[in-house]
């Protein structure tokens, strides 16, 4: 009885936020990007490459919330705000005279309704991987809180034009498919193909951030887009040379005489990608040193011991340490990772447990040699540490390890 009144709830204030701000969705082009991961990177490439075109762009993602010209932090530890604050920038995007609206859709958002009320002329869906399990109940359910969101823009969004835009690499591609076959058009994009035939195998230059292999993919999705807006390749292609990243997602803070790198990876198939695209660019890493926790404190234990068995097999020196344990005991957080490291077929004695995450990435910094990297993942561009009763740490990865390596 509970949770109907609470989907009672988020569904009336859904309805609320778009009626009060008299439905501004239906003056943008609104495009929703989904998937376990890439978003917020994926939704900045393609706000790069409208602004290269001359577009005015608004965006709601993870790591800031921009109208126009203006432009703040996303402090709210929530990609995917409440329904009256998502309408209320629309409506000054509208009132700011932007044309494209771009925005962060994730599965706990549409389970709040915060998808709903908004005419999408765009969706877009990335990846599909483990994640958020113990929220939803089991992988079909949060698999299926990314469909409703792709139901809704084929079924029920007001726009004429609908556009679907599809990963066709991704195994679940075929359910997103399946799901808006004709309501629209839809694209497909690839990590291959891009290098393919847009890359030139390679021999066309985009940024050293780019050019990261965890991020062609969210390259490709951009350009799928772009190009379906009437935008060439020669503008694509100067945007992707220029891009400079986004804050807290492979974030390089120091190239010498060691690298020092942040990231957001908190899942064990993108910390897998993080480590192995590291370690193959033998040119730049000597040895890879590792600070890592396990974010959520009560949420998905399964990924914690894989975590640590991922950081076993790339990693020459560990650090594991505090992340967001909320009301959960971190030590037992790390001891769940920490089992994955000693089960794992790579022993490693370069293990230390390090609970304040300051001093772990303190020490981790003091290990490092020439040529080394250390990559620090799991917090990205997060303004927070949160811990037991609700309450929230001030938290700056990047500004504390320029500090340290002072």
């Amino acid at each position: 009885m509970f949770s109907f009144f609470k989907n009672i709830y988020h569904y009336t204030l859904a309805l609320l936020g778009s009626i009060f701000y008299g439905r501004p969705s239906r003056k943008l082009f609104v495009i929703g990007v989904t998937g376990t991961k890439g978003k917020s990177t994926t939704a900045e490439l393609i706000n790069a490459i409208l602004e290269a075109a001359g577009k005015k762009t608004a965006l709601i993602s993870s790591v800031r919330f921009k109208v126009g010209d203006e432009s703040v932090k996303n402090a709210t530890s929530m990609t995917m705000p409440g329904r009256f604050f998502i309408q209320s920038l629309l409506r000054r995007a509208v009132n700011k005279g932007c044309e494209y609206a771009i925005i962060e859709v994730t599965s706990q958002g549409t389970l709040q309704h915060r998808h709903r009320f908004i005419d999408w002329d765009a969706a877009m869906f990335l990846n599909l991987h483990k994640e958020h399990i113990e929220a939803h109940g089991s992988f079909d359910k949060y698999r299926n809180a990314k469909l409703e969101f792709f139901r809704y823009a084929a079924k029920d969004s007001r726009k004429a034009k609908k556009l679907f835009i599809i990963n066709e690499e991704d195994p679940a591609r075929e359910y997103f498919a399946n799901l808006v076959a004709g309501a629209g058009r839809t694209i497909y994009f690839s990590r291959e193909d891009f290098i393919e035939k847009k890359l030139d195998n390679g021999r066309d230059s985009v940024s050293d951030w780019i050019g990261n292999s965890f991020n062609l993919e969210n390259a490709a999705a951009a350009t799928a887009f772009a190009e379906s807006q009437g935008i060439g390749w020669d503008k694509i292609h100067k945007t992707l040379e220029n891009f400079k990243g986004v804050p807290g997602r492979m974030e390089i803070i120091q190239t010498e005489p060691f690298r020092v790198i942040v990231d957001y990876a908190h899942t064990p198939d993108s910390l897998e990608k993080l480590y192995r695209g590291l370690s193959e660019d033998k040119n730049k890493t000597k040895k890879l040193i590792c600070v890592l926790g396990a974010a959520g404190g009560g949420r998905d234990k399964w990924k914690r011991p894989v975590m640590g068995e991922s950081a076993a097999r790339y990693c020459r020196e560990i650090f594991l340490t505090n992340e967001d344990p909320y009301d959960e005991d971190p030590e037992q957080i790390l001891a769940d990772i920490k089992s994955g490291v000693l089960n794992s077929k790579f022993p490693i004695s370069n293990l230390h447990v390090v609970l304040d995450r300051r001093e772990a990435i303190h020490k981790a910094i003091r290990s490092a040699k020439k040529g080394d990297t250390v990559i620090i993942t799991g917090k990205g561009s997060e303004s927070w540490l949160h811990i037991a009763g609700g309450k929230a740490i001030p938290w700056d990865e990047r500004g504390i390890v320029e500090e340290e390596l002072k």
